[in-house]
């Protein structure tokens, strides 16, 4: 077991090994957008509006647990 194992452990090694990858294009530099303030401003708005509420879930996990007491 222990033989086939090794095997196909350098089956699949050879196969890796042996892939071509493409560069990626990656220039560095200036940005070519500015971040604007509003775009800056929604984007906080958006994280916000969704973290929060999430937050606030999370945090009061166990109240929601509990049964209303009648």
């Amino acid at each position: 077991a222990m033989l086939g194992f090794q095997r196909v452990f350098r089956l699949l090694n050879a196969t890796v090994r042996n892939q071509i990858v493409p560069r990626a294009n990656v220039v560095s530099g200036p940005p070519e957008e500015i971040v604007t303030p509003a775009v800056t401003i929604a984007l906080t708005v958006m994280f916000a509006a969704f973290l929060i509420p999430s937050g606030w879930i999370l945090a009061h996990m166990e109240d929601y647990k509990r049964k209303p007491s009648e």
